[in-house]
Formats: structure tokens, sequence, C-alpha cells
């Protein structure tokens, strides 16, 4: 039935539980676990990243022309129509 819950109803332990595991961090500890976590980063090579880059690039101009050029036909087909 919709009104039939699943699992054991929530205790007053465990709300207790879930305060204590919002607890904040020092903005210390948030340094130190993001430096951590920055030196796991595998960061591109100098040439690794000019490629990304033109790659992006080249595609960010194909899809401006295409867009472009579905704007202007659309504009031709309705100065056709409405003159």
């Amino acid at each position: 039935m919709a009104t039939e819950m699943r699992g054991e109803p929530a205790t007053k332990d465990s709300d207790k539980e879930r305060k204590s595991a919002r607890k904040r961090t020092s903005p210390v500890l948030f340094v130190r676990q993001v430096v951590a976590e920055l030196r796991k980063v595998i960061w591109p090579t100098r040439s690794e990243l000019i490629n990304y880059t033109l790659v992006s690039l080249v595609f960010v101009l194909v899809m401006v022309g295409i867009v472009a050029g579905l704007d202007w036909a659309l504009q031709q087909g309705v100065f056709a129509v409405f003159g």
C-alpha cells in the first residue's frame, strides 16, 4: 500500500548520527584535502594542451558556421514567403 513505509522507522539515534556527520571541516583541513586531490590530477603536457585547445576552437567555429548558415537560410525563406 502507498501508506506503508519500507525499512525501519527513523529514530533519534539516526538523527544524532546525521547531525554529527554534517560537522563542518576546518579551512585548514579543506585546503589540505584540495591539495591532496590536485596531486592526483594528471595534467596535460604543453603539446596536448595546445592540441586540445585547437580541436575545441575548430569545433566551435564549425558549429558557429552551421548555425549561421541555418539562420541565413531560414531568414531567406521567411523573406521569400512574407516578402
